[in-house]
């Protein structure tokens, strides 16, 4: 079992910059990979950024070169630091960690709301 939480999210202007957390309840470098998802309303939840617990990391178009994915394993902690935010960024945001065994786990955060006025 995980439990995830999250923090950060808050309402910026467009070109703004926000950082989310997202505190694991245990040490973060036994989980296979963590990721942020985002769904904004009457959408589909989307992945934005995942890194693997060797630090590889991968991003949605729309995020590249705007947001980072970073671990401090120390800390049990996953951030995604978010840069020139535009106003279709807006969503809720979700901490997901994954294990992989004899199947794949997921575990889920409750979400932190980022909204992003023009």
């Amino acid at each position: 079992q995980v439990q995830l939480v999250e923090s950060g999210g808050g309402l910026v202007q467009a070109g703004g910059s926000l950082r989310l957390s997202c505190a694991a309840s245990r040490s973060i470098f036994s989980l296979n990979a963590m990721a942020w998802y985002r769904q904004a309303p009457g959408k589909q939840r989307e992945l934005v950024a995942v890194i693997s617990n060797g630090g590889n990391t991968n991003y949605a178009d729309s995020v590249k070169g705007r947001f980072t994915i970073s671990r401090d394993n120390a800390k049990n902690t996953v951030y995604l630091q978010m840069n020139s935010l535009k106003p279709e960024d807006t969503a809720v945001y979700y901490c997901n960690a994954v294990v992989l065994g004899l199947r794949r786990w997921d575990y889920w955060g409750q979400g932190t709301q980022v909204t992003v006025s023009s």
